[in-house]
């Protein structure tokens, strides 16, 4: 093939890159005789047998646009000539293929095609005044390999939306042009030719054959919904309104298409909204596994969220596969639905003692976008036996205290069983039974000020006990003593009522006075034990004590051969017993241990 010879313009001609219809225009691809610098040269051949001077209006236009742009996306101009047979123009030569040619984009790549070609019809309507291309299509659009845009060819293009003549009606490719560009072509025009050139890209449909998607009825109306069904619903929608027919139910230019494509997603995947974004666990004793739920849920309708879990690598975590980790685990770890709630489970026992694990777990799905993260905080029991403590003073005194109060009250039940009928009697004589109701009142006017303080409810309880005991004791006391003293009044024959009253009076303040310190002295025994009892373990083993005491100081005074005393120091003794010795033990090899394979545990 024979090239033109523009060596007196300084250009040397490389290959031919494309050949107007009409035949009177054909683009070359050349360099410069003294840089080698490529460019690309427009040969408008009018003089040439089949072509049209109707060419020659589109080169003006042309050149007169070109030399008015500057932006990356528009090939700059450089210089024009003239030849025997017409004219040649000369322009930047940008080396990337045009959207005509066969190529594979993903629908994420052509969205940024769109967004960098609105950038540029949103550059030429922004002008004083604006541009229009009038005929936007792919083989005017060239993309490069970094997805760069240019659009080209601005011979058809016109200023603002004025009326075309009838002599440039069809200028423009059929298939690509709207209504209102056969008359009066308007910032909305070039939007339907971009649209349209898009659906070709997402199609794979050739432009030459857009046909194919033209409705029977309405050609300007283009049907491609059928072919693209992995599209968003919203992304579809908006490319609809794109190649709208009627102009006024399109974008009214390039810069509201442009806002309304931003923040659209292609694809119609399925979304991820987590229950909970950050999982604390915390064990309370070594090799504890805690367990943690959360739920996974799909908003999006028409999509099904599947997905798989995958503890993230960590420098300190044995090597492991997606599907096995050493202590960290996932139920279920496959997964397909809308809505699925996930159990998490810990294994503490590979753990050190007394530390903070953080571990993030990674959920790979068909959601947009692929991976979602979640944090995972754990932290590890402490070594209990370092730190725990049996209060053996405290359950020595206890003990002693219960047998001695458990002494008391068997002797007082078996030799002074007599005199428990008769102080009963003067209690009722004396009008205990006032005094007893004042001092309940004021018990629970004690128990409400002590809760409503802000002291413990240990410290209400002591209270109630105490009142309840110091009651009874103060009734005994002062009853017996009545009725000792009524006895040697009767005996040494005084029968004064005045002394009778007196001895009355005088009996049931100190019956008050020992009321009051029984109470007291109970409150701050019940108090003293509530405090010992730490946890769980110590209250189960003070409970044993004080039934052990009672045991002892009963037998002591009713016998130990008594069947139902043996019995009772059974039953507390050897359970005591057993909690002192076996529970620590266990702890001390439980840290034996845990001390022997410390080493090979797994570090924070």
């Amino acid at each position: 093939m024979s090239y033109p010879d523009f060596s007196e313009h300084g250009y040397q001609v490389l290959r031919e890159l494309g050949r107007n219809r009409e035949g009177g225009r054909i683009t070359w691809l050349a360099s410069k005789v003294d840089t080698g610098e490529q460019v690309v040269v427009k040969q408008f051949c009018f003089a040439q047998a089949g072509s049209s001077w109707s060419g020659f209006k589109a080169y003006e236009k042309e050149i007169q646009f070109l030399q008015e742009l500057n932006h990356r996306g528009i090939p700059h101009y450089l210089s024009s000539f003239e030849r025997p047979d017409g004219f040649c123009l000369v322009q930047e030569y940008i080396n990337a293929p045009s959207l005509a040619e066969t190529r594979s984009f993903a629908p994420e790549e052509i969205k940024q095609i769109a967004v960098k070609a609105l950038e540029i019809l949103v550059y030429l309507q922004n002008r004083i005044l604006p541009i229009i291309h009038r005929d936007i299509k792919p083989e005017n659009i060239l993309v490069d390999e970094q997805l760069n845009v240019y659009i080209i060819d601005f011979g058809f293009a016109r200023v603002g939306s004025q009326e075309v003549a009838a002599s440039s009606i069809f200028r423009g490719t059929p298939g690509f042009i709207p209504p209102e560009q056969m008359f009066k072509p308007t910032d909305a025009t070039d939007l339907y030719s971009l649209g349209v050139t898009l659906i070709c890209l997402l199609t794979g449909i050739q432009s030459t054959r857009i046909d194919q998607l033209q409705d029977q009825d309405d050609p300007y109306l283009i049907k491609f919904h059928h072919l693209l069904p992995r599209l968003s619903l919203r992304f579809l929608g908006w490319l609809e309104k794109m190649v709208q027919p009627i102009q006024k139910n399109r974008f009214a230019n390039a810069q509201s298409a442009l806002e309304a494509l931003k923040p659209l997603d292609v694809i119609r995947v399925a979304g991820v909204d987590f229950s909970e974004t950050v999982l604390e666990f915390k064990a309370n004793r070594l090799g504890e596994k805690p367990t943690q739920s959360i739920t996974i849920e799909n908003p999006i309708s028409d999509t099904l969220l599947e997905g798989r879990w995958e503890v993230a690598p960590h420098p300190n975590d044995p090597p492991h596969t997606p599907d096995d980790h050493a202590w960290i685990s996932v139920t279920p770890a496959q997964f397909s639905g809308n809505y699925t709630r996930f159990q998490v489970q810990v294994d503490t026992s590979k753990l050190m003692a007394d530390k903070q694990y953080k571990r993030q777990l990674i959920l790979h799905s068909n959601a947009y976008p692929e991976i979602h993260t979640l944090t995972v905080n754990v932290e590890t029991a402490t070594l209990p036996i370092e730190k725990w403590k049996i209060p053996s003073g405290s359950l020595i005194r206890l003990f002693l205290m219960t047998v001695v109060v458990a002494m008391a009250t068997t002797w007082f039940i078996t030799y002074a069983a007599s005199a428990v009928a008769s102080l009963f009697l003067q209690i009722v004589g004396y009008g205990w039974i006032l005094f007893s109701s004042i001092f309940s009142l004021m018990g629970g006017f004690l128990m409400g000020y002590f809760i409503k303080q802000g002291k413990s409810v240990g410290t209400a309880v002591a209270w109630a006990v105490g009142a309840v005991v110091g009651e009874v004791v103060s009734r005994v006391v002062s009853g017996v003593v009545a009725w000792n003293v009524g006895w040697a009044v009767g005996w040494w024959g005084v029968h004064w009522w005045a002394v009778d009253s007196f001895v009355s009076w005088f009996l049931s303040a100190v019956g008050w006075f020992v009321h009051l310190a029984v109470a007291s002295a109970v409150a701050s025994a019940v108090g003293w034990v509530i405090n010992l009892a730490e946890d769980s373990f110590t209250t189960v083993l003070i409970l044993l004590t004080l039934g052990f005491g009672v045991s002892v100081g009963t037998g002591l005074i009713a016998g130990f051969l008594n069947p139902f005393i043996l019995l009772a120091l059974t039953g507390t003794s050897l359970p005591a017993l057993s909690m002192l010795l076996y529970s620590p033990l266990k702890r001390r090899r439980l840290i034996t241990k845990y001390r022997q394979f410390e080493e090979s545990l797994i570090k924070p």
